[in-house]
C-alpha cells in the first residue's frame, strides 16, 4: 500500500532589514528593575543590514574596554555640564544682588540724573570705588571749580571790556558760587557727623543741583555774548581730565610739505607727561607728523615715525610759547621755547614730505586714522593760537609771535580761528589773551 505524500509544509522566506539594527546592551540595572544596583547605563552598537545580530551583540559585550571608555566619558560630560549649571545659577544670583543694590541706590537719585552727565559717569554694576554720598560731594567740588574758572575768564573779559554792567554780573555770579561753596562744606560737616537722613540728604542735593543748573546757564548766556564781541582767534582749548574722548579736530587736513612750522601757546602741569598736543594722521601713517610728551621722556616730535627729542621745559603751569621748524632737506629742525632757539638737529625722516589727505587732532595721540586715543597719551591742560605754515620761520618771525608783535602772522596752512576748530567730549573754548601773562 503506498502512503501519500507528506503534507506541503510553508518556507519562510528571509525578508530584509530596512535599517540597521541597534543592539542594546543593559550594563547595570537601574531601580526600576532591582533595588540597589546602580544607575541605569545602555551601550549601543550598530549592526549593518547583512550582519550577524548575535555576533554583533557578543562583539559589543565582549568589548570591555572600549565599553568602559565611553561610559567615563559620557560621565564626564555629564560632570561638566553640572559644574556649567552651577556657574550659571552664581553668575545669576551675583547678577541679581547687584541689581538689587543699584535700584536701591536709585531711590536716592533725582530724576534727571538717571540721563547721566559727561564726566561724572557711575558704575551701574553696584562696584562703587567710593560711597555714593562721597562721590556726590566729588562731583559737586567739580562743577563749583569749572564754573570759577569760566567765572575767571568772564572777568578778565570785562576787563578788556570794562562795563558797569558786565561788572554786575560778575559780582553776582561769584556771590552765588561763594553760597554755593558753603552749602557744599555744611553738607560734608553734616555727612561726617551722620545728621543727614537718605531723605534730608535728597532734598538738600536736590536744592543745591537746581542752583548749579540755574548758575551754569547764567555763565553760558554770558560767554555767548562774549563770543560774538570778541575775534575769532582769541580763545583757548582747555582739556582738563586725561581721557580718550576730549579732543578737538581741526577741520582742514595738511597739504603736502617739504618744510614746516609749528607754533602754539600752551600751559599745562601734567605729571607725568602733558601728553599730546597734536597729532597728523594719514592713510597708512598714524604717526605722520606727532608732538608729544609721554611718561617720564622729553617731549619728542615724530615724522614719518622718526623720532627727535625737544629740549622743552614747559609742564610748570605757566603758559609758554613754543615752536618747531624742519625742511625735508637733510631733515633738519630747530626748537624754540618763547622766542628763543633752545635746540636743533638734523636727519629727522630726510626727504620725505609730509604727507596729505589726513587728520588733525588736537589734545589725543591716533592710533588709526582719526581715533584708536589712548587716554594715557592724551593732552592735559591748554592750548591756544596753534598755527602751521608751510614753510620754515626765522628767528625774527618767532620771536614776534612769542612777543605777541603786532606784525605777527596767521599759519598760511591753519590758522588758529573758532571756525575751524570742532571740540569733542567736553573740551572747553574759553577766551584767552596771548600776551596777557607778558604784561
Amino acid at each position: 500500500r503506498r502512503l501519500p505524500p507528506p503534507p506541503l509544509l510553508p518556507v519562510p522566506v528571509p525578508v530584509p532589514v530596512p535599517v540597521p539594527v541597534l543592539v542594546l546592551v543593559l550594563a547595570l540595572a537601574g531601580p526600576a528593575l532591582g533595588q540597589g544596583l546602580g544607575q541605569t547605563r545602555f551601550i549601543c552598537t550598530s549592526v549593518p543590514l547583512d550582519g550577524d545580530v548575535c555576533a554583533a551583540s557578543a562583539l559589543g559585550s565582549g568589548s570591555a574596554e572600549e565599553l568602559k571608555g565611553t561610559v567615563l566619558q559620557l560621565r564626564e560630560t555629564v560632570l561638566q555640564q553640572k559644574e556649567t549649571i552651577m556657574n550659571q545659577k552664581e553668575t545669576i544670583r551675583e547678577l541679581t544682588a547687584k541689581l538689587g543694590r543699584c535700584e536701591s541706590q536709585s531711590v536716592l537719585e533725582l530724576p534727571g540724573e538717571a540721563k547721566g552727565r559727561k564726566g561724572f559717569a557711575k558704575n551701574t554694576m553696584g562696584d562703587l570705588s567710593r560711597p555714593p554720598a562721597a562721590e556726590t560731594l566729588s562731583q559737586l567740588g567739580q562743577t563749583l571749580q569749572s564754573l570759577k574758572t569760566r567765572l575767571e575768564n568772564l572777568e578778565q573779559f570785562s576787563r578788556m571790556n570794562s562795563s558797569s554792567q558786565t561788572n554786575n554780573l560778575k559780582d553776582i555770579l561769584q556771590n552765588k558760587i561763594d553760597d554755593l561753596e558753603k552749602q557744599v562744606l555744611s553738607r560734608v560737616n553734616s555727612l561726617e557727623e551722620g545728621k543727614l537722613s537718605p531723605r534730608n540728604e535728597s532734598e538738600e542735593r536736590g536744592k543745591i543741583e537746581s542752583t548749579l543748573t540755574s548758575l551754569h546757564q547764567r555763565i553760558s548766556d554770558l560767554e555767548k555774548g562774549q563770543k560774538d564781541n570778541r575775534p575769532p582767534d582769541r580763545f583757548q582749548l582747555t582739556f582738563p581730565l586725561r581721557t580718550n574722548y576730549m579732543y578737538a579736530k581741526v577741520k582742514k587736513s595738511l597739504p603736502e610739505m617739504y618744510a614746516f612750522s609749528i607754533c602754539m601757546w600752551i600751559k599745562s602741569n601734567a605729571s607725568p607727561g602733558m601728553g599730546t598736543p597734536f597729532s597728523y594722521a594719514v592713510p597708512g601713517q598714524a604717526n605722520e607728523l606727532v608732538l608729544i610728551e609721554w611718561g617720564n621722556n622729553p617731549m619728542e616730535i615724530l615724522i614719518n615715525d622718526k623720532v627727535a627729542k625737544l629740549p622743552f621745559v614747559i609742564n610748570d603751569g605757566k603758559w609758554h610759547h613754543i615752536c618747531v621748524t624742519w625742511t625735508t632737506r637733510d631733515g633738519v629742525w630747530e626748537a624754540y621755547q618763547d622766542g628763543t632757539q633752545t635746540g636743533n638737529g638734523e636727519n629727522l625722516a630726510p626727504y620725505h614730505p609730509i604727507k596729505p589727505q589726513g587728520v588733525l587732532v588736537l589734545g589725543q595721540e591716533q592710533d588709526t586714522l582719526g581715533g584708536g586715543f589712548d587716554a594715557t597719551q592724551a593732552f592735559v591742560g591748554e592750548l591756544a593760537h596753534f598755527n602751521v605754515w608751510d614753510r620754515k620761520l626765522s628767528p625774527g618771525e618767532v620771536y614776534g609771535l612769542a612777543t605777541c608783535s603786532s606784525k605777527a602772522l596767521a599759519g598760511n596752512v591753519i590758522a588758529w580761528a573758532e571756525a575751524n576748530i570742532d571740540i569733542y567730549g567736553g573740551a572747553t573754548k574759553w577766551t584767552f589773551e596771548a600776551c596777557r601773562q607778558l604784561n
